[in-house]
């Protein structure tokens, strides 16, 4: 895993190694007794005359979370109870009848909240083929909001992020880029001049698979104070011990992402080679790929002929899982039926393959 990401500062501007700052960030002060990691901090109701005040404005369990994946992303974090919590709240902030462009390939809770709010005339939705980097831009014209997802999900396309958050800035628009698939080890789109990072930190970040909450971090005091008065009156806020596991999954966080993109890779190699695949879509980096089989019921028997991979919806933990996409209604139709996501977990990449070649061989 290389140590710069996408739109990192050079070397020398930065005190610690992005490993080194998962580990550190929002820790305790080093005294002595201290304990080592912030405790989890049960409380619905505090002493008045502080800065908490209420349960439903701040947890010091939240503040070492937001702190250590701030740092990382490089703004000021806000938690969330789930990924879609983080997505309304920042929907919510559109103006009636305001324009949102997306990417047509998108995980599907977005673009689907986005078509409802646009049937109802909230808002209008713009669908965009990210990876047709001038029709993106021409779409940038009178947006309030260009959203970005990079890899898409689960087409696994890359859009040119510099070049589309430069014309969306020219248009007056916020940027808001999806950094789940990509963490803040391979992808920094606040250093690319995006103005929200999102998070769903239920994958990667918590990277266990026992927790929903969600994530944005921002480098705008206007935007931060935005988000944190809506967070307050809505109640959107994740559980104190969603937060804390969800601070010690971001510990292994450069481990699990070096495991995960190295065995993605050499997957994604040994997939391109058998005839069963038609396809193999893998952007180059992370952890999740995408492959295209003949039709949705040789997609079918993959996900069902394995012991080892799971079939699940869900991505981002230690364990492997998969699954066909378009079973899913909303999914688009230009996803094809037998498009099969991988997200590829820390296992032995050799046991991996060795499952899933039993099964496409089957086939």
């Amino acid at each position: 895993m290389s140590d710069q990401p996408r739109g990192a500062v050079p070397e020398q501007e930065q005190e610690l190694h992005r490993d080194t700052v998962a580990v550190r960030a929002g820790r305790p002060p080093h005294a002595a007794d201290q304990p080592l990691n912030v405790p989890i901090t049960m409380a619905s109701t505090y002493v008045a005359g502080g800065e908490l005040e209420y349960g439903r404005y701040a947890n010091p369990t939240w503040t070492a979370f937001e702190e250590a994946l701030g740092a990382l992303e490089g703004g000021r974090c806000l938690a969330y109870a789930s990924g879609m919590a983080a997505v309304g709240a920042l929907l919510d902030l559109v103006a009636l009848g305001e324009k949102v462009v997306a990417p047509r390939h998108a995980y599907n809770g977005v673009t689907t909240q986005l078509n409802l709010l646009a049937s109802r005339e909230r808002l209008v939705a713009t669908l965009v083929d990210i990876t047709d980097t001038a029709a993106v831009v021409a779409a940038c014209e009178d947006a309030a909001i260009v959203w970005i997802e990079s890899p898409t999900n689960p087409a696994m396309e890359v859009a040119d992020l510099p070049t589309i958050i430069a014309a969306a800035h020219a248009a007056g628009a916020t940027v808001v880029v999806d950094n789940t698939f990509a963490t803040p080890l391979l992808q920094l789109p606040l250093a690319l001049g995006a103005d929200i990072v999102l998070h769903s930190a239920t994958k990667f970040i918590g990277g266990h698979a026992d927790l929903v909450m969600g994530a944005m971090v921002t480098t705008s005091d206007e935007v931060y104070d935005a988000l944190k008065r809506s967070r307050d009156l809505t109640g959107a806020v994740p559980g104190s011990f969603e937060t804390w596991l969800a601070l010690r999954g971001l510990r292994t966080l450069p481990l699990r992402v070096e495991r995960a993109q190295a065995n993605a890779a050499e997957l994604a190699t040994r997939l391109a080679d058998h005839p069963a695949i038609d396809e193999v879509r893998y952007p180059g980096f992370g952890g999740v790929l995408s492959v295209v089989l003949p039709s949705a019921e040789t997609a079918e028997r993959l996900v069902r002929g394995t012991s080892l991979w799971i079939n699940a919806t869900s991505l981002g933990g230690v364990e492997s899982t998969f699954e066909r996409r378009r079973r899913w209604a909303n999914e688009p139709a230009t996803i094809p039926e037998g498009l099969v996501r991988l997200a590829v977990g820390i296992e032995n990449v050799d046991d991996l393959w060795r499952d899933l070649s039993q099964a496409l061989d089957r086939d």
